[in-house]
């Protein structure tokens, strides 16, 4: 799983039917080395309500269809998740 803050929202006028009715957002993922994000952009299908400026929890590959409704869906990255708080301590 990734973890990542959103940072804007994606529309896409053209598209798959079967990706009617999802929103998309964009999601910067956080570095595992550090707290700073890295400058990647993840588009995510949202599954848990997010909006921008939310840590999010993102599940990606078949685990991603699997959290959908619909496994048929053609996405491979899902938000699944708001994060409440992170806490990392350095060994």
């Amino acid at each position: 799983m990734i973890v990542g803050k959103v940072v804007g929202s994606l529309w896409a006028t053209r598209k798959d039917n079967k990706l009617n009715g999802l929103t998309f957002l964009m999601v910067k993922p956080y570095s595992h080395d550090d707290a700073r994000v890295q400058h990647e952009y993840i588009v995510a299908a949202d599954n848990a309500g997010a909006g921008v400026g939310d840590n999010v929890l993102v599940t990606t590959g078949s685990a991603a269809r699997t959290s959908l409704a619909n496994a048929d869906i053609p996405v491979d990255a899902v938000i699944v998740g708001i994060i409440d708080s992170i806490e990392v301590t350095d060994e």
